[in-house]
């Protein structure tokens, strides 16, 4: 079977905002979603979708889609997912689902579903690579956000990203001397980003805060020292948490960490990032927070 891949991605800056337009720094991460995909020309019309959850069977679905129906599933209400998608694809798409073959398409996300790394996200990559079709367009009417996570499954790489007035994004040069100080750490539950986003926008907003976080964002881009950017997350952490009123992840759980605590998209799960001091690991883990990587082991770049 052929393949595809896109990696996962962590979100550094401007969380909420990002809806706004205000400028995201994002980057890729080892971890992503595999796509394997066969066609044959046997005048069946059928899908058999196969998912796989770390390399462990999750879900199986028959579909026929010229009639767009399941045939067969053990998820249905997953499998109903599926089917919205890949009849969205077949609405964008010149090439795929226009004649009667049967395809065996075989997904593997290859991190824990936790972790909050872009499950939808590296799928719809990978469907619209596959489609050749625009991913922000299959990923608006299949499933919404501002799609910095599309950016980066689609580049591969760090990227600068703004979704207004339009979507528009560049690959960066994101190698910081200090990154072998940054640790990323799971809060042992994925958090659910619409919640978070109805929250954000209930809120009125105030259009120099767009702008503010998209200058901390332009500086941490810049940043040669980890002093300036430690102040800068604490900053930006600061900013975040005044404005949708929900106190930071270090005033909740780490108010005694000698270094700086920050959130890495929706908050209140996922990843956080801090810096390394004097016995961290043991830190964490005492605090029942015992998957801690480096750099190294998750970023990819």
């Amino acid at each position: 079977m052929n393949a595809i891949f896109s990696p996962g991605k962590l979100m550094l800056t401007s969380e909420y905002f990002a809806i706004d337009g205000a400028l995201v720094l994002a980057v890729p991460t080892k971890l992503g979603q595999e796509f394997f995909f066969e066609e044959k020309d046997d005048n069946q019309s059928l899908i058999f979708w196969e998912a796989l959850h770390q390399n462990k069977p999750w879900l199986k679905a028959v579909i026929d889609y010229k009639n767009w129906q399941i045939l067969e599933t053990n998820i249905p209400l997953s499998a109903e997912f599926i089917l919205k998608t890949l009849k969205n694809v077949q609405q964008l798409s010149t090439i795929k689902f226009k004649k009667d073959f049967t395809y065996h398409l075989k997904t593997n996300l290859q991190f824990p579903a936790d972790f909050g790394l872009g499950s939808s996200s590296t799928l719809m990559n990978n469907l619209a690579e596959w489609a050749e079709i625009d991913p922000f367009y299959l990923n608006t009417i299949s499933l919404g956000g501002s799609g910095y996570d599309i950016a980066v499954a689609k580049e591969k790489s760090a990227v600068l990203f703004q979704s207004k007035p339009e979507i528009k994004f560049e690959k960066v040069d994101f190698n910081p001397s200090f990154k072998n100080e940054l640790i990323f750490i799971h809060l042992n539950q994925k958090q659910d980003s619409r919640e978070g986003i109805n929250l954000y926008k209930s809120k009125n907003k105030f259009p120099e805060l767009i702008n503010e976080f998209s200058d901390i964002t332009k500086k941490i881009l810049l940043c040669n020292e980890l002093d300036n950017f430690s102040e800068l997350m604490m900053i930006h952490e600061r900013k975040i948490s005044d404005f949708i009123e929900i106190p930071t992840v270090k005033e909740r759980l780490f108010s005694d960490c000698p270094s700086f605590v920050k959130s890495l998209g929706a908050w209140g799960g996922d990843f956080v990032m801090s810096a390394k001091f004097g016995g961290y690991k043991d830190y964490f883990w005492e605090k029942g927070f015992t998957t801690v990587f480096e750099w190294s082991n998750i970023i990819d770049l």
